[in-house]
């Protein structure tokens, strides 16, 4: 399930990730954040990055790329089993 919080950066530049977000965070763990062009942050545990790494730069390359597109309005409209089909070959 995916939650959302709200949070506020202070004059120093520091974000305080609210609690009920932090289970699994260890004081002082380092957290890697990825900023799309346009401003979008993605943050991740830097001990859970090293092996999926490059995974998650694709991903968040592939994704900025998706949403360029749907904002200019190159989409295609595709039923569900075509979809699914398109799916496998990724």
């Amino acid at each position: 399930m995916t939650e959302i919080s709200i949070t506020r950066m202070s004059s120093k530049g520091q974000i305080v990730i609210p609690i009920d977000m932090r289970k699994g965070i260890k004081e002082g763990e380092k957290l890697l954040i990825i900023q799309s062009s346009d401003g979008k942050l993605i943050i991740k545990k830097a001990s859970e990055s090293d092996e999926n790494f490059q995974e998650d730069l694709e991903f968040a390359r592939r994704t900025e790329e998706a949403w360029q597109r749907h904002e200019r309005g190159e989409f295609t409209r595709m039923d569900s089993g075509k979809f699914l089909e398109e799916i496998k070959k990724w």
